[in-house]
């Protein structure tokens, strides 16, 4: 990595490392862009420049982890379906979860605050389906591609958000287990049972589709 690029990086991760912290001890709803810029001893305009949106600052690694799963999905290996792609890309994925298991502390209380701080705010939660919602679509386009179908195929669609569907079904019951205050440290053991039970769920019907290199004409290939 150039010096500049390094540089930009390492402004990046303080700018969110500070809104984090603020946010974890103020709230998502009472801190402020300027506030989250002074802190971090950048003008105002350099958080802008990094995050379009406050929004943004607090959910930045989700948008990372959309991207990635959409890229692991179009570099899968030929022959292999689309779902089985996503399951163990989910399956696989190291964040604060895994590091809550390997009894990281400060994980656990990472993963504690994020999830107390979203339920605590609607824009959170509203944003947080804007970002769902968009690797979706993204993996819909993929799909269609992919099988040779139109833009906006309703199967593509349908595969798309049924795989993200689970992502989010997961992402609520983590959610409700850290409300509750449960311990943690069997949470990632729980998500990945429960995850290969859901992608069970949807394998009689989604099983075979999107299998790489395997081309379809759109909807009259039937």
């Amino acid at each position: 990595m150039r010096l500049r690029e390094l540089k930009k990086e390492q402004t990046r991760q303080l700018i969110t490392e500070t809104a984090w912290r603020l946010f974890a001890d103020r709230g998502f709803d009472a801190v402020t862009v300027a506030e989250v810029a002074r802190e971090a001893q950048v003008a105002t305009a350099t958080v802008f420049n990094y995050f379009a949106t406050k929004e943004d600052l607090f959910f930045s690694r989700l948008e990372e982890f959309g991207a990635r799963l959409v890229e692991a999905i179009a570099g899968r290996a030929e022959g292999e379906p689309a779902m089985a792609a996503f399951q163990r890309y989910v399956r696989e994925a190291d964040g604060l979860l895994g590091r809550a298991e390997a009894g990281d502390e400060e994980a656990v209380e990472r993963l504690r605050t994020m999830h107390r701080t979203i339920a605590a705010s609607p824009a959170l939660q509203a944003r947080e389906q804007r970002a769902l919602t968009g690797y979706a679509n993204a993996l819909a386009e993929l799909l269609a591609t992919e099988t040779g179908a139109p833009r906006g195929d309703v199967r593509a669609r349908t595969a798309a958000n049924a795989m993200v569907g689970v992502q989010r079904a997961l992402i609520d019951y983590v959610r409700e287990r850290v409300l509750a205050g449960d311990k943690l440290d069997r949470l990632a053991a729980d998500v990945r049972r429960r995850s290969d039970e859901a992608f069970a769920l949807l394998g009689d019907g989604l099983g075979d589709y999107g299998r790489a290199g395997r081309v379809r004409s759109g909807l009259n290939s039937e």
